[in-house]
């Protein structure tokens, strides 16, 4: 997250740090996916192509877009870079819950009674859950890449990191942490652990 927030990055740094953010989430997508039913390997790949390809392009496009704008001031161009990451991340988000459960919205997912028995396989459920889940990824990166910036727009400005402008990455990393203690509880909390689906 601090490097995907990094201020004047070049297209490389870009792409890396997109990659490597989604290689993280792919990696998380995975090991908290619905297991009831078998996942091909290909799907995973697929997810984690799907959404390093949309984050990089994303973040890319709007990266170019923004260095050709000649209406902004380059204060307001580095500013608006900054939050360039958030669409990039939440698009590549949606899109790699929705590649690497697709099969979920085929076959459906296991239901369970109230004491826990399987009682059949649903797709209104599989619907149900996918949604809830994609909804959580968009809201999950909101306050990390959303709130560091404006903070660090605000704290940049005291004579404090001015005179000191090498404790710029280290107070950035403090912002994000903190912003990430806050999202992480949040963006979870949003919808229970087993959601119920009328019959």
């Amino acid at each position: 997250v601090v490097g995907l927030l990094l201020p004047n990055q070049t297209l490389a740094s870009t792409v890396f740090w997109q990659w490597l953010n989604q290689s993280h989430n792919a990696c998380v997508n995975y090991a908290n996916r619905n297991a009831t039913k078998p996942s091909p390997t290909s799907k995973f790949i697929q997810g984690y192509l799907g959404a390093v390809i949309s984050a990089v392009s994303i973040a890319v496009g709007l990266n170019v877009l923004i260095q050709r704008a000649n209406k902004f001031t380059p204060a307001t161009r580095l500013l608006i870079q900054r939050f360039v990451p958030f669409p990039a991340v939440a698009s590549a988000n949606i899109c790699n819950v929705v590649l690497m459960r697709h099969t979920e919205l085929e076959e459906g997912i296991d239901v369970l009674d109230n004491n826990g028995n399987i009682v059949g396989s649903s797709r209104i459920a599989a619907k149900h859950a996918l949604l809830e889940t994609a909804l959580t990824r968009v809201v999950l990166p909101m306050p990390i890449l959303v709130l560091p910036p404006v903070i660090m727009s605000i704290l940049e400005k005291t004579s404090l990191l001015r005179s000191r402008p090498r404790m710029i990455l280290p107070v950035q990393s403090l912002v994000c942490l903190a912003a990430f203690g806050l999202a992480l509880p949040l963006a979870i909390s949003l919808f229970p652990q087993m959601s119920e689906v009328s019959t």
